[in-house]
């Protein structure tokens, strides 16, 4: 799974990277830690460009009885995304992606949990996979989003068994795109991403809570 990651990158520079039209009306804020449960930025396709705004991170389905069913789909797996209700239909129009620039894993060393940051090797902001959804009630009405995973490269492998899809940026254009794709399109672009184009470094225990959101928890120790 990816529980916990990063966008620590000024806000003209995602405007310059994602093709953004809207960038100086969002209430942008960098944060050095983001979890479940809270809003993330998220972006579509637009009219002519591509639109961003904030998305609650556990994706609500639609037909869902109770948005508390949230916090246990952070996460979608690539490999069955067309077997499952609850993202077989998104697939089709309401594909994302959410920018970042780091995510965080934890290996087990001597009976204890160590963070680890992962990064491109030339720490430019990146575009993870996701899926989104409009959950409405008669009083309340939620737009939320998951995070697509798929098997580790060789480089999150010892330290994890999923990662985050970070999309080639030759493909984020299809994926955002509001065409329907093939099951072949999609499973090429939902790969692990290049190993050799990213790096690992220990962090802090900082990072563990979501209350710690400082720049202590990007930082190499």
């Amino acid at each position: 799974m990816c529980g916990r990651f990063s966008l620590t990158t000024e806000i003209h520079k995602l405007e310059e990277r994602f093709f953004l039209e809207n960038a100086n009306n969002l209430e942008y804020q960098i944060s050095y830690n983001i979890a479940p449960g809270q809003p993330i930025l998220a972006i579509v396709q637009g009219e002519f460009k591509n639109r961003a705004g904030y998305l609650h991170w556990g994706l609500v389905p639609s037909f869902a009885k109770d948005k508390k069913i949230g916090y246990k789909m952070i996460n979608a797996r690539a490999e069955t995304l067309h077997e499952k209700v609850s993202f077989r239909k998104l697939l089709e129009r309401k594909r994302c992606i959410i920018p970042a620039d780091g995510f965080y894993e934890w290996k087990k060393q001597n009976g204890e949990k160590k963070p680890i940051r992962f990064t491109q090797t030339n720490e430019q902001p990146f575009a993870f996979a996701g899926l989104w959804d409009r959950w409405v009630t008669k009083d309340e009405e939620m737009v939320s989003c998951t995070l697509v995973t798929t098997r580790p490269n060789k480089l999150v492998e010892g330290v994890h068994d999923r990662m985050p899809v970070i999309l080639k940026e030759e493909h984020e254009r299809i994926w955002l795109s509001r065409q329907e794709l093939t099951r072949s399109e999609i499973s090429d672009m939902l790969q692990p991403f290049e190993a050799d184009h990213m790096q690992a470094y220990k962090v802090s225990a900082a990072v563990n809570s979501p209350k710690n959101n400082v720049p202590e928890c990007i930082e190499s120790i």
